[in-house]
């Protein structure tokens, strides 16, 4: 989208990725499946930029790093982003808290890459099933431990 499609008044934009969108973004992302991926954002302009603000939502299918269970997640990401044209730099009511704007390129803005960034940034990346914990197994077995020989050496030679 074109900065200069942007009316003062600012726009409101809902994104369904379709499947073959999702589908690509399945190895990118490292995930099992990605079932449904949606974004809503606001835009309006700012001196020479627009601000961007939404939210991306998400389920994700991925694997139980403990169980190695295919388990699905539910992602929602805030977005809250100033984009600016690279030639009139930023100025004073163009930063946000985060910093300076992100550049345009071209003069245009693209959702669905920033939907899919913010998807990327929301995915947990050891994902675990409800209640799970990881604990080492521990196994006495009541065989001779490795430094058993050097431990009876010891206390031979530390007692006499």
């Amino acid at each position: 989208m074109a900065l200069e499609d942007i009316p003062e008044t600012g726009m409101h934009f809902e994104i369904d990725a379709p499947e073959p969108a999702r589908s690509e973004i399945v190895p990118l992302a490292g995930v099992r499946e990605l079932p449904r991926l949606s974004a809503v954002f606001d835009l309006s302009r700012r001196n020479a930029g627009v601000r961007v603000t939404g939210q991306v939502s998400a389920r994700v299918g991925q694997t139980c790093v403990v169980t190695l269970e295919p388990i699905e997640n539910d992602l929602e990401e805030q977005v809250d982003l100033m984009f600016s044209s690279a030639s009139t730099g930023a100025s004073q009511t163009d930063t946000n808290d985060d910093g300076p704007p992100e550049p345009l390129v071209d003069g245009k803005l693209d959702l669905g890459a920033i939907a899919t960034e913010f998807l990327l940034l929301g995915i947990d990346p050891y994902p675990r099933k409800a209640g799970v914990e990881f604990a080492p197994v521990i196994v006495d077995d009541g065989s001779a431990k490795p430094f058993a020989a050097l431990e009876a050496l010891k206390k031979r030679l530390g007692s006499g």
